[in-house]
């Protein structure tokens, strides 16, 4: 999917790719279901929380939070009747103060509910604050994350007796490889590359490197793509 507007943010970290984590906390008898969902758009994240209000039909409670796109412009947060910044604002914290395995605060397009079932005990505010902070914190520790990259694809109009050869020898100095198209004449390799100026340079000179100057790199747009975290 090449990226119309693209944003400040070449990379961030967000969920893996999948269905919706759950993970539940007993807190002096009150049940803290959480639910995370990988959400790209408002649409997305609302969606989650109409469709655990049905599912939960009987809890008290659906707090939810979320923060989207790369440059994380979209955050919003509900407390869903808690009394007000006890629940809403301190999921929304632990969204966004969540640091990468790059020790930097990048999580982005994740939606989350809490549902709480009330069991009775009551927390005070700061007990809620710090029940519905740990759920969250709690299940992003356990939830599988990915690192999502801008990378600049580029082709390379190589023979198709040297497109395996080439293949291999780009894998193995670390670059990530897209689907080779063969075409009648040659074969297309697919590169991608972080999309930084100094990063496509270095690309466009170990081609160069490799096949003796005889490919060059043609930009081909840019693309997101999951990374491992």
């Amino acid at each position: 999917m090449e990226i119309e507007d693209e944003t400040r943010a070449t990379r961030y970290t967000t969920l893996a790719a999948g269905p919706d984590f759950r993970h539940e906390l007993e807190i002096r008898r009150s049940r803290f279901i959480t639910v995370l969902r990988r959400s790209g758009d408002e649409h997305t994240a609302r969606d989650l929380v109409a469709g655990l209000r049905r599912e939960f039909h009987d809890a008290r409670h659906h707090c939810s939070a979320f923060v989207i796109g790369p440059d994380r412009m979209i955050q919003r947060s509900s407390d869903d009747g808690e009394p007000s910044g006890t629940a809403g604002i301190p999921m929304l914290e632990a969204l966004i103060k969540r640091e990468s395995t790059r020790g930097v605060t990048d999580l982005s397009d994740v939606a989350v509910v809490v549902v709480r079932y009330f069991g009775g005990i009551l927390l005070g505010a700061g007990g809620l604050v710090r029940a519905y902070s740990e759920s969250v914190s709690t299940a992003l520790d356990l939830a599988p994350l990915v690192q999502r990259q801008r990378l600049r694809l580029c082709g390379i109009e190589v023979s198709h007796a040297d497109a395996g050869r080439l293949d291999n020898e780009l894998r193995n100095a670390g670059y990530v490889m897209a689907e080779t198209r063969y075409e009648a004449r040659h074969a297309v390799l697919r590169i991608a590359v972080a999309d930084e100026p100094g990063v496509v340079a270095e690309a466009h000179a170990r081609v160069a490197a490799l096949t003796a100057g005889n490919s060059l790199l043609r930009p081909e747009g840019t693309e997101w793509i999951d990374l491992p975290a």
